[in-house]
């Protein structure tokens, strides 16, 4: 079944909902996509039978990240508000989720991988978050990746924008798998580990697994989406830096910080 940029469809005889990103090259986690991914995930949820997710893409990259054009004022506290009420769907969802990367997994697309319980990369798989090149920063990596990797390593890839092989990811801890066969390698560790357990018992380990994260996750979104609107967005400097990237040129910024001595 086709959702508009997403594939959604069962198999493992209904045990397993494989999810796909279906807007190549990029596949932009934007608004649409938001939608797409929120309704498939809400449909399949009271499936008693389903045992676990696969989350891949379509196409050379997992995806690029977030619409730019979606963030700039005017936009931005609906789209920042429904992106993270897809992570906490996604956190809080009662079956593993496997994300399968390769390519480019940048941005809001890292958020998303980052939301599933697994992640297993291509080797030519890049991940990273950029946004503070632009003058802005991942709200729900911010809370994701130090929970993930630790906090120097979360800071190492928040504060530079930088990006990461599979390798090195691996090696951090934030990839859990590094296959030729992303997609196919989640589908095996399912078939090995998931598939013939107690899909009920197995709800409830979940849950109580990722109990103390839940918490601590939904509460420090919370703060770092407000951040994200109330102080980010009233600089200068980050609409400059979303307009530079969408006009192609330069970014001149003011660093002037509301509030601070200049």
């Amino acid at each position: 079944m086709t959702d508009g940029p997403l594939k959604s469809w069962l198999e493992r005889d209904k045990q397993v909902l494989r999810l796909q990103l279906a807007q190549p090259k990029a596949n932009i986690i934007d608004a649409a996509m938001i939608d797409a991914l929120t309704t498939a995930l809400a449909k399949h949820v009271a499936n008693s039978r389903l045992m676990a997710v696969v989350l891949d893409a379509e196409g050379p990259n997992f995806s690029f990240g977030a619409s730019v054009e979606e963030h700039l004022p005017g936009q931005c506290a609906g789209m920042v508000r429904k992106l993270h009420a897809l992570i906490t769907q996604m956190i809080v969802y009662p079956v593993p989720i496997v994300a399968a990367v390769h390519g480019q997994c940048l941005g809001g697309g890292l958020e998303v991988a980052c939301a599933a319980n697994l992640i297993i990369a291509a080797p030519d798989t890049r991940l990273g978050q950029p946004e503070i090149s632009l003058a802005v920063f991942a709200p729900a990596a911010s809370c994701l990746l130090p929970e993930r990797i630790g906090q120097s390593q979360a800071e190492m890839l928040l504060l530079s924008g930088q990006s990461v092989d599979a390798d090195k990811a691996r090696q951090i801890g934030l990839v859990d798998e590094v296959s030729d066969e992303p997609a196919q390698a989640a589908l095996a560790w399912i078939d090995a580990n998931i598939i013939g357990k107690s899909a009920s018992s197995l709800r409830i380990a979940v849950t109580a697994a990722r109990h103390d994260y839940i918490a601590r996750v939904k509460e420090k979104l919370q703060a770092v989406e407000a951040m994200y609107l109330d102080e980010l967005m009233k600089t200068n400097d980050a609409v400059e830096g979303l307009n530079a990237f969408l006009e192609k040129r330069k970014p001149v910024w003011d660093n002037t910080v509301p509030g601070a001595d200049q």
